[in-house]
């Protein structure tokens, strides 16, 4: 990169520094590392229908400000994982990247450096099955042997020409067909070979070098075959000039005497050896992105802190609290201690949004140390949810059930004695109204022990009044005027008191006999 260039990406770097990226996202990509990775050692791994409840993937593209694939990664990883414990030592590196310019422009202009897709498949080296050479790979070997003698035996005799032909073309079949093997890592391992390089730089900085001491043995081992892997990158760049005459030239040598077979399972067989190092490095030059991505989303943030993690199992308190992904979004306090939360109020009025707000706030505060409020205190839990629930056809299986099974889930972890926060959203709505409340009521009860929190909603005032004694109840509630419908979207103490739903139908035009009969069984309901 020429200094006129360099001086230029400094000074976009330095400008986007904090601001969302407006990248497309491949999440089947971007998953890949935590798919395939064992997370069973960390305090939880979300749920997929959790991720889908709480819009994960939209929370992430805010979330973002990695500069390379691998950041982008392994910050996918941390964000499904909740850790078993805070790194301290992670919040002194996100301050240097925070207020130090020059040492966070280094460190992303060589984080650039990892920005291509192929970056994307560094990990299938280290966590899937490499290709197996064939049963019959000592006939590559033979025929090598033999290549090489009739080459060496040409001067003696010239009929030695024809058999040497007769081998190139054997060869040529065993070439080609070794080609959709070596395509497999055209991507890859190039990447490999820019990432050591990549994390070699940043470990000579003492700052950087402290994420994992032992990493300079995991580099050594992989240089090692580093001027082996250089074959995979000749052969990457060729491959978009074949038709060049010198390109024509050494295919005719690698075909010869076999070259790309030779090499390819040779460098799989070392590389095989090396999974750990491998993953040393990926994850050494993943954190340092990830920390500089979550001191970018701090100077971007209007509205964020650190939070505080109690030991108390049931409290958590959240000030000014906000839901991320909502522009202009108005803030709101909670206060959980020994009771959970039950909210009502109309559809559109807040409740899911909040609930919502509630559990992004807790990943993003368990597993970056950050959430969105001006204060927030809560104990290290896990996350479970039943909010957007749907039919699943394929399976044979309705709204209802759908529901049930994801509540069962909730119930045997709640049996665990580990602090769970768990969110629902108009718990059993698939059901009849007599069932709903009934089942409602049990369910609630007993998912609030003593080491978990709920926040659950309704619309259900009866299911309120049988849980006031064991939930806390808030409400949100909307400004009916003549023909406008207005939000506050502010928590409220104590259980909703009005109703306007059927205000709200008149206002919107429906038939007037449709009011009058709507609230004349609204009032009978009421005196029975």
């Amino acid at each position: 990169m020429s200094l006129n260039r360099k001086k230029k990406k400094r000074e976009e770097l330095q400008t986007t520094f904090g601001k969302v990226k407006a990248d497309s996202f491949h999440f089947d990509l971007i998953d890949r590392y935590f798919r395939a990775k064992d997370n069973s050692n960390t305090f939880q791994t979300l749920s997929d229908k959790t991720c889908n409840d709480l819009d994960f993937e939209e929370l992430f593209m805010f979330l973002d400000r990695t500069h390379s694939k691998v950041g982008q990664q392994f910050l996918y990883q941390t964000l499904r994982t909740i850790p078993k414990s805070v790194n301290n030592s992670d919040e002194t590196l996100i301050n240097h990247f925070f207020y130090d310019t020059d040492f966070r422009t280094s460190v992303q202009l060589q984080l650039e450096e990892l920005k291509s897709t192929d970056a994307y498949y560094i990990s299938t080296l280290f966590q899937e099955e490499h290709q197996k050479a064939p049963k019959w790979f000592f006939i590559i070997k033979i025929l090598f042997v033999l290549s090489l003698a009739s080459v060496l035996l040409i001067a003696v005799s010239e009929q030695i020409i024809f058999f040497l032909f007769g081998i190139f073309i054997v060869n040529m079949v065993i070439h080609f067909w070794n080609k959709r093997n070596l395509y497999k890592y055209l991507s890859s391992v190039p990447q490999l070979l820019r990432l050591t390089k990549v994390a070699a730089e940043l470990y000579k900085d003492e700052r950087l070098a402290t994420q994992n001491r032992g990493l300079g043995k995991s580099l050594k081992t992989i240089s090692g075959v580093r001027k082996r892997l250089l074959f995979f990158r000749l052969e990457a760049k060729m491959d978009n000039d074949l038709a060049s005459l010198v390109a024509g030239f050494i295919e005719l040598f690698k075909i010869l005497f076999l070259v790309e077979p030779l090499f390819l399972f040779g460098v799989l067989k070392r590389l095989d050896s090396m999974r750990r190092e491998m993953d040393d490095v990926f994850s050494f030059v993943g954190k340092i992105d990830v920390l500089l991505s979550i001191a970018a989303l701090r100077h971007g943030a209007t509205n964020y802190c650190i939070p505080t993690i109690s030991a108390q199992p049931n409290k958590l308190q959240a000030k000014n609290l906000i839901h991320p992904l909502l522009p202009n979004c108005v803030e709101n306090d909670i206060n959980i201690d020994h009771k959970s939360v039950l909210l009502t109020g109309s559809n559109m009025s807040g409740k899911t949004t909040f609930i919502r707000a509630v559990g992004i706030n807790v990943i993003c505060g368990l597993t970056l140390n950050t959430c969105f409020a001006a204060s927030f205190v809560m104990p290290r839990m896990r996350v479970f949810s039943a909010i957007r629930i749907s039919d699943d056809l394929l399976n044979d299986k309705s709204y209802y059930f759908e529901e049930v099974l994801t509540i069962k889930t909730m119930l045997n972890a709640g049996k665990e004695e580990v602090p769970n926060l768990f969110l629902l959203d108009e718990i059993f709505k698939g059901t009849n109204t007599i069932e709903r409340i009934s089942a409602g009521k049990a369910v609630l009860s007993s998912l609030a022990g003593e080491s978990n929190i709920v926040l659950v909603s309704t619309h259900d005032i009866e299911l309120a009044d049988l849980l006031q004694d064991e939930y806390d109840l808030f409400h949100f509630s909307e400004n009916v005027n003549h023909n406008t419908v207005d939000f506050d979207y502010r928590i409220k103490d104590g259980k909703l008191k009005t109703r306007n739903a059927i205000r709200i139908l008149e206002i919107n035009d429906y038939p007037e006999n449709i009011i009058k009969e709507a609230n004349a069984i609204s009032n009978e309901l009421d005196s029975n």
